[in-house]
């Protein structure tokens, strides 16, 4: 079974994934940051057991890992494939993580909200995405009595995510829109629509590379294919103006067009030291090619690989020991090297 982040979605020219994610809280518990050792390991014990109990296919197909029992470098390399936040590596709380083989699915157990349920889809397939989350959803409802309102909704942690604790977003490449400088216009407009736009680890992260992060910010008031259609419908105006802005900078000058792409192909292949800045808007430059047809030897489900391994701890996990940024910056460019070299081959 192939990793999300391989495969080849709809309208990945422009749209790197889609991710849904539900927030969850047991009924008749506190929020993780008030809730005893005791009462994190009855959340754990009991999403466990609505899991895996009695069902031979999650227990064929998903695992469970104490994130206690993970090292940092383990820790940030999840964090880096949008598998789990940044907070549960950094809470105090008893924390668990329930994950699919293909690592499509994921659950944070003891995060902000007691579960994080998230499906991670390559391309535009937010509603695949989402029928994923509620089939988990409605398995866990099973054995569990969610805290729900019948005038809030779901009640969680965060004021912000009561109703359906829904969040659709879509990561984006946007090298055009940017070089345009039309992005402005774009994430303004976003910003009137209720619709939050951040870089490519989330909240308060820049969007470097080009890689911008669309997701709603309002949960209640509207049920769950109301919002996945609102994000659907702006991502896809996106797309068509990304497109069509890449296709005018390319006839206004193809010679400066391609130069700046090849330019950046050309020290991905023989850099020996790269840092993650760098690398990324290089990556983006190669995206950029490969997408429009301008280089035909490299395929973009191998960017998406590249771009997960060159990470301060996708490296680390490599190097399988903590290194300075220096020689990550060696190892960086070593193995994009070497990434290059066994595509063109």
């Amino acid at each position: 079974m192939m990793n999300w982040y391989i495969e080849n979605g709809p309208d990945s020219d422009v749209v790197v994934s889609s991710r849904v994610r539900l927030a969850r809280n047991f009924k008749g518990y506190p929020f993780p940051f008030r809730m005893s050792k005791e009462q994190q390991e009855e959340i754990l014990e009991k999403t466990k057991n609505a899991i895996f109990k009695g069902n031979e296919f999650m227990q064929k197909d998903f695992s469970f890992t104490d994130i206690s029992s993970l090292n940092t470098i383990e820790r940030y390399a999840l964090v880096e494939k949008h598998i789990i936040s940044k907070e549960i590596v950094n809470n105090k709380n008893h924390s668990g993580l329930i994950l699919s083989s293909d690592e499509k699915i994921s659950i944070m157990v003891n995060e902000e909200d007691h579960l994080r349920i998230q499906c991670l889809e390559s391309g535009m397939k937010m509603d695949s995405a989402w029928e994923t989350c509620n089939r988990i959803d409605l398995l866990l409802e099973e054995d569990i009595d969610f805290a729900f309102n019948e005038s809030l909704g779901y009640l969680t942690c965060c004021p912000t995510n009561l109703g359906t604790a829904i969040r659709v977003s879509a990561m984006l490449h946007l090298p055009a829109l940017t070089m345009t400088g039309y992005i402005r216009t774009i994430l303004d407009a976003c910003g009137k629509l209720g619709i939050a736009v951040r870089g490519l680890y989330g909240e308060n992260t820049e969007a470097t590379g080009n890689m911008f992060q669309l997701s709603n910010q309002v949960t209640l008031g509207k049920n769950e294919e109301d919002i996945i259609k609102s994000i659907k419908n702006i991502t896809y105006q996106i797309i068509e103006q990304e497109r069509i802005l890449r296709e005018e900078l390319y006839k206004q000058n193809k010679h400066k067009f391609e130069d700046r792409i090849f330019r950046s192909y050309g020290v991905l292949q023989n850099a020996r030291i790269i840092n993650t800045d760098e690398c990324l808007k290089k990556l983006s430059d190669v995206r950029l090619g490969v997408d429009m047809g301008i280089i035909t030897e490299i395929k973009i489900t191998s960017i998406n690989e590249i771009m997960l391994m060159i990470q301060p701890g996708g490296l680390q996990k490599v190097a399988n020991k903590e290194i300075t940024p220096e020689e990550r910056d060696v190892i960086r460019a070593e193995l994009i090297r070497q990434k290059l070299i066994k595509q063109i081959s």
